[in-house]
């Protein structure tokens, strides 16, 4: 035997580092009421390419990457009313074909010039921009110290937006989905959903909420992102709005509204998302939650997104109380790196319940006042005035007629329409390799949650060694130091070795190493590295896990927490990235390293080698024609949030490019016995 092959021997069978860890994953699932801790990064450069990677894990969370076609608005402004100071108007749009937004937009009154622009998104506040507050629980407010009048303290939502029109801006509040003129979509689709509705789940025409949904990732979330970035579309629209001066707002739901809108959004230049930061609670409701959107990630680098834009916050005594010392100094950190540390704020308010009040109302102004250099003297206090009816902010009348309301079909067509519309994109970005490696793969890699370059730092260490005559059987862990992973692994490495190794993969984990084909490659020269992918080694996993809510609603875990197929793929390069970039003792590198899967590992393989790319150099794999998008129960464990949407199976085989790939289960098979074609 050759000398570099004993050591390559010796190197296995002594190195290695101890194990002091389990396996990260095998802990409980996280949720919405963890905690979100963000770490500033060390250098913009590092901030540069970390926020481009969490900007887009919102857009293709949201199912907005791509963006859907901006089709025509069509919007209709009517019922104009003028006030002191300001006038307001009702609107409806359409953000998709059929898909209306609906609300109010206040102006100045003969504003001079181009003026600025503020988008109020409301929260979970019963009837929203169409409420009026009972007086005795304004009183209480007054004497609190919350509020200021009785007549304006009965509309917080009025309130700000005659108090910015009275300033000289033009502010547009838009209905959340169900919410006031918003009746497309039920209360109890929106933010009460419960139980999987068998009625809109099928693979041909579904529902929100669904696994096929799911897999395009389509989502209320998702929907009321779109809604905002077509509303500002629509403002921008106006003649007199600066579009160097627009700024967006809320409270609650509506702080998720503003928080996401400003990150994914340029154009948004001044934020403030109240009630909402937090490194605790994340956001309860359906509308606030979506598959893959906080996966190692949290509000806390959503809002730092933002940044070194002005942007201001407030705390209450909710989750947000302790965020003056548990995320804010890190704000403020990141935003002192840009060298613009004044242009983040924070209101102190913990001795008020969950609020949008007056005076966090009047620390907005200002912080308007300021950044937009309205020239009011600050601090800018609101004023009084007499709030209007919900009969006369109404959108729709006899002459605009409201669209059906909570129509499951309409669901239905928008879904389909969404569908329609990312698949055209999709595939013309197929067929380009610049469509591939700008659109398709950063959306891949986001799915999957890990893309090659960040496979981990990768140690080995031996657990027993056999000798089987013409090749030596050692077993043992891969430890990924990176992620505190771990797979149990086994070798079999031929006396005659020849450089080159295959990662054999199967249903049934390391014991995949006893095909037949396994035999003649390692009789030909060739080491087999067979792995216990996770959950693999024991009973085959039926069920994967979901995180301990009562509703049924696969964003509560695939929002904070990789799915199963995903981590499978990690361990996939995991597996590469060991071959590839670790040294173990004298161990020389593989100048060969090929990648096969059968069973339900086929997928898993083709995913794993699109991201790999040329540090794989063969791959082979039988898919069994799976799809996911064929998936009707998310705790299915190849159930993948955003799996069907790009182009589910084909997609990943796209991704695979030129590069040498043998396959079977799809239209086009490969001919050949496959360990013959492995050795090539």
């Amino acid at each position: 035997m050759k000398l570099t092959h004993k050591l390559l021997i010796l190197a296995l069978c002594l190195g290695s580092l101890p194990v002091v860890a389990e396996d990260s994953r095998l802990q409980a699932p996280k949720d919405l009421n963890g905690y979100f801790p963000f770490s500033p990064p060390s250098s913009l450069s590092d901030w540069e390419e970390r926020k481009a990677w969490v900007r887009r894990q919102i857009l293709v969370a949201e199912g907005l990457w791509p963006m859907p076609t901006k089709t025509p608005l069509n919007a209709v402004v009517h019922g104009k009313i003028e006030r002191d100071g300001y006038t307001i108007e009702k609107v409806y749009f359409e953000s998709a074909p059929g898909f209306f937004v609906t609300g109010n937009l206040y102006r100045p009154f003969n504003p001079k010039g181009k003026v600025p622009a503020v988008m109020f998104a409301h929260g979970h506040w019963k009837d929203a921009r169409l409420s009026l507050g009972d007086p005795d629980k304004v009183r209480t407010e007054i004497a609190s110290g919350g509020e200021r009048f009785e007549n304006g303290g009965r509309s917080i939502f009025q309130s700000l937006c005659v108090q910015l029109a009275r300033m000289g801006c033009v502010v547009w509040q838009w209905d959340m989905l169900s919410d006031s003129d918003s009746i497309q979509f039920s209360d109890q689709v929106v933010h009460r959903f419960a139980k999987q509705r068998p009625e809109m789940n099928s693979m041909e025409n579904w529902g929100l909420y669904s696994p096929v949904a799911e897999s395009h990732l389509q989502s209320i979330m998702g929907l009321q992102t779109l809604n905002a970035v077509r509303g500002l579309d629509f403002l921008l629209t106006l003649p007199e709005v600066d579009p160097e001066r627009t700024a967006i707002t809320g409270a609650s739901g509506g702080g998720t509204q503003t928080m996401l809108l400003a990150a994914i959004d340029d154009r948004i230049k001044l934020s403030f998302p109240c009630v909402m930061v937090s490194t605790a609670m994340q956001g309860g409701c359906t509308c606030e939650n979506a598959s893959l959107l906080r996966i190692n990630t949290g509000n806390i680098e959503f809002a730092g997104l933002f940044a070194p834009k002005p942007q201001g916050m407030n705390t209450a005594n909710d989750w947000t109380k302790e965020l003056s010392t548990k995320g804010f100094p890190d704000l403020q950190s990141l935003y002192e790196l840009h060298g613009k540390k004044d242009n983040v704020f924070l209101l102190r308010g913990e001795h008020f319940p969950h609020n949008y009040n007056a005076v966090t109302r009047s620390a907005f102004y200002t912080f308007v006042n300021k950044h937009f250099k309205l020239g009011f003297p600050e601090p800018v206090i609101e004023q009084d005035f007499e709030p209007l009816p919900r009969e006369q902010l109404t959108v729709w009348n006899a002459e605009h007629p409201s669209p059906k309301a909570a129509d499951p079909d309409f669901e239905r067509q928008l879904l389909k329409w969404l569908t329609d519309d990312s698949n055209k994109q999709l595939h013309a970005a197929a067929e380009t390799t610049e469509g591939i490696e700008k659109v398709l793969r950063p959306a891949i890699e986001t799915v999957i949650g890990r893309p090659y370059s960040k496979a981990g730092k990768v140690d080995w260490e031996l657990a027993d060694k056999q000798d089987r005559g013409d090749h030596l059987e050692m077993t043992g862990k891969l430890f990924n130091r990176t992620y505190n992973e771990e797979l149990n692994v086994v070798w079999l490495y031929p006396k005659n070795w020849k450089g080159r190794v295959v990662i054999w993969l199967g249903d049934s984990g390391k014991g995949a190493v006893e095909h037949e084909n396994v035999k003649e490659l390692v009789a030909g020269g060739t080491a087999v590295l067979g792995a216990d992918l996770l959950y693999q080694g024991g009973e085959p996993v039926k069920q994967t896990r979901v995180v301990e809510n009562p509703r049924e609603f696969a964003g509560y875990t695939h929002g904070y927490n990789h799915a199963l197929f995903a981590q499978r793929v990690h361990d996939i390069l995991t597996l590469v990235t060991f071959l590839r970039n670790t040294k173990v003792g004298s161990h020389p590198s593989p100048d060969h390293v090929a990648l096969a899967g059968w069973g339900e590992t086929g997928p898993l393989v083709i995913a794993a080698r699109g991201l790999a790319g040329a540090a794989v150099d063969r791959a082979a794999a039988d898919t069994n024609g799976f799809r996911f998008g064929k998936i009707l129960d998310y705790r299915n464990p190849g159930f993948l949030p955003g799996g069907a949407k790009y182009l589910d199976v084909p997609g990943l085989i796209t991704l695979n490019g030129d590069l040498p790939l043998w396959l079977q289960g799809e239209e086009k098979e490969s001919e050949g016995p496959v360990a013959e074609w492995l050795l090539k």
